[in-house]
């Protein structure tokens, strides 16, 4: 794909981007696809993910009891939980504001630890990244944002959240559908959004305004995005996602270069 020579004028020196289509083919890819990359918040549909598969297990439920005021898996999931951003504190009520939270995925981390007595890593790799052949995936440290990993195995993931093999489609359907819809909040990087829509550990575009996706993704599209210059999007009506990965923390050139990126992926896709 022509669109993804795109990434060779960002002010960056090392970056890799790829297109999965909704039938897991690669659409194309450009930039080494197994160097490793920090993935910041990316992380977290990987905990995300992994907190769905304990679910369909039965080692947890996504409405008992994981945090501080009786703050439910599915309250910190969708980031209303009323945890501080990045401290052990709690800041509202669960389910009355939607409060970008790294400290609520750690404490979904712990969580999960100890109803299936697994190492948070070691369940995230024997759950998600073995089954899906992510070898060169590793969650060293905190489930809110130290994954590291490469576009060849973010395109395995990416593949994974169009057509799901390790969760049944509707618990996947669910996740990306807007949880406790109607709360506002702020979108790190990008200021106050009303609404500030989530579903469970991914964030849905809808109609948010400035955001970092493109202004022909459509409301459905779901994803991340990571403060090391890092995204994945899915975009159900393109029937495609995308990956890209570099070496140079977000800020403004990411918010002048990714929108104009996908619009331009999207419109190739469309021809």
């Amino acid at each position: 794909m022509q669109s993804l020579r795109m990434i060779e004028n960002w002010p960056v020196s090392a970056a890799a981007a790829a297109v999965v289509r909704a039938d897991g083919s690669l659409a194309g890819s450009h930039g080494p696809a197994d160097d490793r990359f920090p993935l910041a918040s990316v992380t977290k549909p990987l905990t995300a993910y992994a907190a769905l598969i304990a679910c369909e297990e039965g080692a947890v439920e996504l409405d008992e009891p994981a945090g501080p005021g009786g703050s439910t898996i599915r309250h910190l999931l969708a980031h209303t939980s009323g945890l501080a951003f990045d401290e052990d504190r709690p800041m509202a009520p669960p389910g009355d504001r939607r409060l970008y939270s790294n400290a609520g995925f750690e404490a979904l981390g712990d969580h999960l630890a100890k109803r299936t007595e697994i190492p948070f890593p070691d369940y995230v790799r024997q759950a998600v990244l073995e089954p899906l052949g992510m070898t060169a995936t590793d969650l060293p440290g905190s489930p809110a944002k130290d994954a590291v990993s490469t576009l060849a195995d973010l395109v395995r993931f990416a593949a994974e959240l169009q057509a799901p093999r390790l969760l049944h489609a509707d618990t996947l359907a669910a996740a990306t559908q807007v949880v406790h819809p109607g709360l506002s909040g702020v979108l790190p990087g990008y200021g106050h959004q009303k609404p500030n829509d989530w579903g469970l550990g991914f964030e849905i575009r809808d109609a948010k305004s400035p955001h970092w996706t493109g202004s022909n993704s459509s409301p459905r599209t779901f994803g991340h995005f990571g403060q090391a210059g890092t995204f994945l999007w899915v975009d159900p009506d393109a029937g495609a996602a995308c990956v890209a990965l570099t070496n140079r923390d977000f800020g403004p050139w990411a918010i002048e270069a990714w929108p104009a990126f996908t619009d331009a992926v999207l419109a190739e896709l469309r021809g």
